[in-house]
C-alpha cells in the first residue's frame, strides 16, 4: 500500500517531521529506489533505519509533488506560506510493511517576524527582520501588531504570520502564555551555565579552575556541579504582566549552597540558579537535580513545544504531554506510543526498548501477610514491579514458593488484639504491653503516653511509605518499605539511586502531670534501633520536618553500619514528621545491581506524645492533703519539684540540684550540680555564675569572671579545601552566667528556593543551634561572589555544663593540660567542662568540650581565646574539644597576702610607710592598697638603739667569762702543784690519769682501797699513820691503768 501526502516544513524542523512521519506511517522497501541515503533514528526500534529518496517511486495517483499544493493546500501537520519554495520529492522507507511516499516542500525564508517593544499606550508593531542583515530586500513593510495584553490560551501559538492563535499539533504541546522545559537531552536554548570561580595559579594569575563545571543535561532533569566550583544556571525571559515560576528540585546534601534569585517583575528578568559545593572534610556532594521548570506571564508563544521521547500528545491543542505506559516507547514529537516487541520491555516514559533479562534473585522481594483471622502469617515472595525479567529461560529463577503459616507478632505496646486479630489502641487513661488486654492505671498514676513500635505485622496509621526519584517517576506510586515481623526494612524500589522513604507522623508533644517539675527545653525524645546491610555507597538519612516547613537532615550514616541505637531529642513542641530515606547509590544505573542491600528498622520509640498510646503507668503527684480538691487525682507540680514517694506529693528539689533523666519520683531525682555550678530557679539545669574559689595551702583563691560572661567568638584558619576554596571554622562561647541560658548561637545560612514567608519562627529553629559552645563553618564571600559568607554545618558541642575545677579530668572528660604551655604562674587554671549528650555517627557518646581559663595580666579583661597547635581544629578526635581561654579577669581577687609594706627613713621626727603589690602581680580587683602612711620617729634609730645595748651586753659577757676562767685556771695550778709535792716525796711520779682537778672536785685525794675496809680497820690506820711513820696500807689511786703503788 503507498498514500501520497503533502508536507510543507521549514528547513529548521525538517528533521523532526521525517521522524514523525516515519514513526507514524510504516512502508515496505521498493526496488526502484536509487540514490538512497541512509540515517540511523534515534531512539527508535532497535533495529530500524531510515532510508531517504531523493526520487518518489512511481505512483499512478500522484506520483510528484507539485509546487502549487505547496501555496494552496495546508498539509497534514504546519502551514508556513513561503517565500522561496522548492519542490523535493522523497520517499521515507521504514523497511517494514507500508510506503509513504511525502511531497516535501521545504521554505527557505530569509526573514523571520518580531514584535517590537510595547509603548506607553500599550500598542506595538510587527517588524520583518532578516536572518542576516543585508542579505535581502523588499522585506514586509512593518503592520500593527496585537495589542501586548494578548495571549493564546493553552494548547496554542501564536502564528506571527497571520498573528492568529494556532492549535498545536499533535505531538506538542504548548501552555499559551507560559513556557515549560522538561526536556534535557541538552542544555535548551536561552539557558546558560557560567563557572564563576577562579583560582589563583602559582604566580599569581588567574587560571580558570572551573571549565569543566556545569549544569549537565541527564535527559529529564539537570545535575548540578559536585566540586567546589560556582556555577550558575541563567535564563532571561521578558514578562509581559505578573508572572511566576515553578521547578522540580532535589536537594538533599547540605554541604552544597544552592540558591534561587529572581525579582519577577513586568519586563525582562534574569533567573539563576547557583550551585556551590562546600567540600569541607573531602567528602563529595550529593548534586542538586532541577527539572520541570515552568514561567507563566510571557504575553505569547511563537512556537509549540515538542513532546519529550518517551512522552506523547495525541490531539491537536494539548496543553501538556502524557508519558508513554510501560512497554511502549515513542520518540521526541509522538502523538503515539509504540509497544515494544517482544522480550523487550521499557518503564513508563521510556524513548526506546530493552531486552528482557533472565530472572534473578534480585526480582522479587520477601513480605509478610496481614494476620488472618486465626491470628496466623506467611510469608509471601513477590515480582518487583513492574516485572522485566523472563522466567521461562536458560537461567533464569523461579519465585520462591510461599512460606508457612506462623503465629503473628504481639501487639506493640499499648495496643490489644481485638477479635479479628487485628491491634487496636487501648483506650484513653488504660495501657497494655501488647499481650494482654487493656487496663487503667491504678488510682495516683497516670498513663505513658507515646509510641513504641518493635513488631511489624503491618505498618501503623501514623506511618507512611513511599519512593522519590526526581529522574525516575516511575517509583512514585512504590513502597519505599516493606514490613518482616521484627523490623521493617526498605524495599526493591524501581532503581538503585531511588530514595526509598519512610516517615512517621507525630501531632505533637506534651510533658505529663508526672514530669511537669521539669523545665528544660525538651519536650519529647524519639529513640531507634537500626542497621544497614550494603556492598555500594549506600547512605541512610534521618530527618525532620516542624510544622510542614522544611525538611531538614538530622543525621546520616554511610555504608554497613551494625545494629545500634540513635536517639534525638525535641526541643519545641510542634508537629513533626520523621523520615528515614535509604539510597542505595547516588550514582544512576540502567540495571540493578544493590537489590540486596537494605537497612532495618528494628524499633522505633517516642515519649511524651500527644493523643498517643500507653504501654505502661507512672507514679504522679497527688492534690494535697489540706486541699478542698484532695483525692487520687494527679496534679503537676511546679518547676523544680519532684514526687515524694512517701506522700506523693510536691517537694522542690534542694539547692544546686537540678532535675535529671526523665522522671521526677523521689528526691534521687533531683541530681546534686557539679563542682562550681549552681542551679537555675527552675532547677532544669547547672551553670557558673562566674565565681569561683578554691584552697589551697590554707589560702583561699576567689575569682570573679563576670567579664567573660559576655558570649565570646573564635575564628580558627582559613583552611583549604583541595581544589583551593578557603574556610574557617566558628566558634560561640558562653562560659558562664545567662541565669543558665545557652547563649551561643549558630545559625546556618545556606539559602534554598523556599520562599520568603518560611524565614519565621519555624526556620529559625531548624536552621540555628543555641548552646554553651557551637560551631558553624564559614566560607568568607571574597573571591566567590557571594553577597555574604556563607555559614553552615552548625552543630552544637556543649548542651550541658558538667562543672569547674582545677582538676584536670570530671566525669570522664579528661582536659589534656598537655595540649597547652605549661602554665608558668602560681594560679591554678580552671577547667570548666561540658557535654553534648546528642550522639552523632562518629561519636556515639555525645561531644565534649573543655575550656581552661588561665590567669594571664598581660591580657584584658575579656581575654583571648585559642586552641591547641596541635589540634588546629580544636579537636584531634572529632569528639573532644580543647579551648584556652587567657584574660586577666582569670586571675584570683586581691587580698591581704597580695601586697607588702615598705618603711621609710626617719626624717625630722617622721617616718612614711608605704604598701607595694608582690611582683609579678597575680590578682585583680578585690582589695586596694592601703594609703601612705606616717608615723612619729626618734632621730636615733631604733636598729642603733639595739646595736648598742647588744654591744654592751656582749662586752660584760665576755668579761665575766675571762674572770671565771682564770679563777678557775688558778684553782687547776694549785691542785696540780700539791700531786706533783705528793708524788716528789717517794722519788717516783705515779701514772696519772689527769694531771689537773675536774671541775669541782675537792683538793683531797680520791684513796681507792684495794679491799673495802671496816669501820674499826679505817679508825686503825688513821691512829697507826699518826703512830708509826713507816707504817702505811697500799691505796689505788684512779688511773686509767688501774696500776697499784705499794708504800712501806
Amino acid at each position: 500500500m503507498r498514500m501520497a501526502l503533502v508536507l510543507v516544513i521549514n528547513h529548521k524542523v525538517l528533521d523532526n517531521y521525517k521522524r514523525y512521519f516515519a514513526q507514524k506511517h510504516k512502508c515496505e522497501p521498493h526496488s526502484g529506489a536509487s540514490r538512497k541515503e541512509t540515517t540511523k533514528i534515534s531512539r527508535f526500534y532497535p533495529q530500524g533505519t531510515m532510508n531517504v529518496c531523493t526520487k518518489c517511486h512511481p505512483n499512478p495517483s500522484n506520483s510528484r509533488c507539485d509546487i502549487s499544493l505547496c501555496r494552496s493546500k495546508r498539509s497534514t501537520d504546519f502551514f508556513l506560506p513561503s517565500i522561496k519554495t522548492h519542490k523535493l520529492d522523497g520517499c521515507i522507507d521504514l523497511n517494514v510493511s507500508v510506503c509513504v511516499c511525502v511531497c516535501v516542500c521545504v521554505l527557505q525564508t530569509d526573514y523571520y517576524y518580531q514584535y517590537t517593544e510595547c509603548d506607553s499606550t500599550g500598542s506595538r508593531w510587527r517588524v520583518a527582520i532578516p536572518l542576516n542583515p543585508g542579505s535581502c530586500s523588499n522585506l514586509p513593510p512593518p503592520t500593527s501588531g496585537r495589542d501586548c495584553s494578548f495571549s493564546c490560551p493553552a494548547g496554542e501559538f501564536l502564528d506571527m504570520t497571520t498573528q492568529q492563535c494556532t492549535p498545536c499539533a499533535a505531538g506538542s504541546y504548548s501552555l499559551g502564555s507560559g513556557l515549560r522545559f522538561d526536556q534535557w537531552d541538552a542544555i535548551p536554548t536561552g539557558f546558560t551555565s557560567l563557572a564563576s570561580f577562579l583560582d589563583p595559579g602559582p604566580n599569581g594569575e588567574d587560571i580558570q579552575a572551573c571549565n569543566s563545571s556545569s549544569w549537565m543535561p541527564q535527559g529529564v532533569y539537570l545535575e548540578s556541579n559536585r566540586d567546589e566550583c560556582t556555577v550558575s544556571l541563567v535564563y532571561a525571559v521578558h514578562l509581559e504582566k505578573q508572572g511566576s515560576v515553578s521547578f522540580t528540585y532535589q536537594y538533599p546534601d547540605n554541604n552544597i549552597f544552592f540558591e534561587f534569585y529572581v525579582n519577577l517583575k513586568s519586563g525582562t528578568n534574569i533567573l539563576y540558579w547557583r550551585t556551590t559545593g562546600i567540600l569541607v572534610g573531602g567528602k563529595m556532594v550529593k548534586p542538586v537535580l532541577l527539572k520541570n521548570i515552568q514561567i507563566e506571564g510571557v504575553a505569547y508563544t511563537s512556537e509549540c513545544f515538542p513532546c519529550r521521547p518517551g512522552w506523547f500528545s495525541s490531539a491537536p491543542g494539548s496543553s501538556s504531554c502524557q508519558p508513554c505506559p510501560s512497554n511502549t516507547f515513542s520518540i521526541k514529537d509522538a502523538s503515539s506510543c509504540t509497544p515494544c516487541p517482544e522480550h523487550y520491555y521499557s518503564h513508563e516514559g521510556w524513548a526506546e526498548c530493552k531486552v528482557r533479562p533472565p530472572c534473578s534473585e534480585k526480582d522479587f522481594f520477601q513480605i509478610h501477610t496481614a494476620c488472618d483471622s486465626e491470628g496466623k502469617t506467611q510469608v509471601l515472595y513477590r515480582w518487583v514491579e513492574p516485572k522485566i525479567c523472563v522466567e521461562n529461560v536458560t537461567g533464569a529463577v523461579e519465585l520462591p514458593a510461599t512460606g508457612q503459616r506462623e503465629p503473628c507478632p504481639p501487639c506493640n505496646p499499648g495496643y490489644h488484639n481485638s477479635n479479628d486479630s487485628t491491634c487496636l489502641p487501648c483506650p484513653p487513661g488504660t495501657h497494655s504491653d501488647g499481650t494482654n488486654v487493656c487496663t487503667e492505671c491504678p488510682a495516683g498514676t497516670e498513663p505513658v503516653l507515646g509510641y513504641e513500635y518493635k513488631w511489624w505485622n503491618v505498618l501503623p496509621s501514623n506511618m507512611k511509605t513511599s519512593c522519590f526519584n526526581v529522574g525516575n517517576s516511575k517509583c512514585d506510586d512504590m513502597n519505599g518499605w516493606e514490613v518482616a515481623g521484627d523490623h521493617v526494612r526498605s524495599g526493591a524500589g524501581s532503581s538503585d539511586n531511588d530514595y526509598l522513604i519512610l516517615t512517621l507522623h507525630v501531632p505533637g508533644f506534651k510533658v505529663p502531670a508526672s514530669l511537669s517539675g521539669m523545665t528544660g527545653s525538651e519536650f519529647g525524645q524519639i529513640t531507634f534501633v537500626f542497621e544497614t546491610i550494603c556492598s555500594a555507597d549506600c547512605e541512610l538519612y534521618f530527618m525532620m520536618d516542624v510544622n510542614r516547613k522544611s525538611t531538614t537532615v538530622v543525621e546520616s550514616w554511610e555504608g554497613s553500619k551494625g545494629k545500634q541505637s540513635y536517639s534525638h531529642s525535641m526541643t519545641r513542641n510542634a508537629s513533626v514528621i520523621y523520615t528515614w530515606a535509604f539510597q542505595r547509590t547516588n550514582h544512576a544505573l540502567d540495571v540493578r545491581r544493590y537489590v540486596g542491600d537494605m537497612v532495618k528498622l528494628y524499633s522505633i520509640s517516642v515519649t511524651n506524645v500527644l493523643d498517643g498510646v500507653a504501654s505502661s503507668c507512672r507514679a504522679c503527684a497527688l492534690v494535697p492533703q489540706n486541699s478542698q480538691r484532695a483525692g487520687s487525682s494527679c496534679v503537676p507540680c511546679p518547676a523544680g519539684f519532684f514526687i515524694d514517694r512517701d506522700t506523693n506529693r510536691c517537694q522542690e528539689c534542694p539547692p544546686n540540684t537540678h532535675l535529671a533523666g526523665r522522671h521526677t519520683y523521689g528526691q534521687d531525682a533531683c541530681v546534686a550540680c557539679g563542682p562550681g555550678s549552681i542551679s537555675n530557679k527552675e532547677h532544669s539545669r547547672c551553670y557558673s555564675d562566674c565565681s569561683f574559689t578554691h584552697t589551697e595551702n590554707n589560702r583561699t583563691l576567689t575569682f570573679d569572671l563576670s567579664p567573660m560572661s559576655v558570649v565570646a567568638s573564635l575564628t580558627i584558619g582559613p583552611s583549604f579545601t583541595s581544589k583551593g576554596t578557603k574556610y574557617l571554622h566558628l566558634f560561640n562561647i558562653s562560659l558562664c552566667g545567662h541565669e543558665g541560658e545557652r547563649a551561643a548561637i549558630c545559625t546556618d545560612n545556606v539559602t534554598d528556593v523556599s520562599s520568603k514567608d518560611t524565614q519565621s519562627d519555624s526556620a529559625q529553629f531548624v536552621n540555628s543551634v543555641d548552646s554553651f559552645i557551637c560551631q558553624s563553618t564559614i566560607i568568607p564571600a571574597d573571591g566567590r561572589g557571594f553577597r555574604m559568607a556563607i555559614s553552615s554545618q552548625s552543630i552544637s558541642l556543649a548542651d550541658t555544663f558538667i562543672g569547674a575545677t582545677v582538676d584536670t579530668v570530671l566525669d570522664g572528660v579528661n582536659a589534656k593540660p598537655d595540649f597547652f604551655p605549661e602554665n608558668s604562674k602560681d594560679v591554678p587554671d580552671i577547667n570548666f567542662f561540658y557535654r553534648s549528650t546528642q550522639a552523632t555517627a562518629s561519636c556515639d557518646q555525645g561531644r565534649s568540650s573543655v575550656i581552661t581559663v588561665r590567669c594571664n595580666p598581660e591580657k584584658s579583661e575579656r581575654g583571648e581565646l585559642s586552641v591547641p597547635s596541635s589540634c588546629p581544629a580544636g579537636t584531634c578526635d572529632g569528639c573532644t574539644f580543647h579551648f584556652l581561654w587567657e584574660s586577666a579577669s582569670a586571675c584570683p581577687r586581691c587580698t591581704e597576702d597580695d601586697y607588702h609594706q615598705i618603711e621609710g627613713a626617719c626624717k625630722r621626727g617622721i617616718q612614711e610607710t608605704l604598701y607595694m603589690w608582690n611582683e609579678p602581680k597575680l590578682c585583680t580587683k578585690g582589695v586596694t592598697l592601703p594609703p601612705r602612711r606616717s608615723s612619729p620617729c626618734e632621730a636615733i634609730a631604733l636598729w642603733l638603739k639595739v646595736g648598742v645595748g647588744g654591744g654592751a651586753f656582749v662586752a660584760v659577757l665576755l668579761i665575766s667569762l675571762t674572770c671565771y676562767f682564770w679563777k678557775k685556771n688558778k684553782r687547776l695550778e694549785y691542785k696540780y702543784s700539791r700531786l706533783v709535792m705528793s708524788a716528789n716525796k717517794e722519788c717516783e711520779l705515779p701514772a696519772a690519769d689527769s694531771c689537773a682537778l675536774a671541775e669541782g672536785e675537792e683538793p683531797d685525794d680520791d684513796v681507792v682501797y684495794t679491799k673495802k675496809p671496816t669501820l674499826l680497820g679505817k679508825l686503825r690506820a688513821i691512829a697507826n699513820k699518826h703512830e708509826d711513820g713507816d707504817t702505811s696500807e697500799s691505796v689505788q689511786l684512779n688511773s686509767s691503768q688501774s696500776d697499784r703503788w705499794v708504800l712501806g
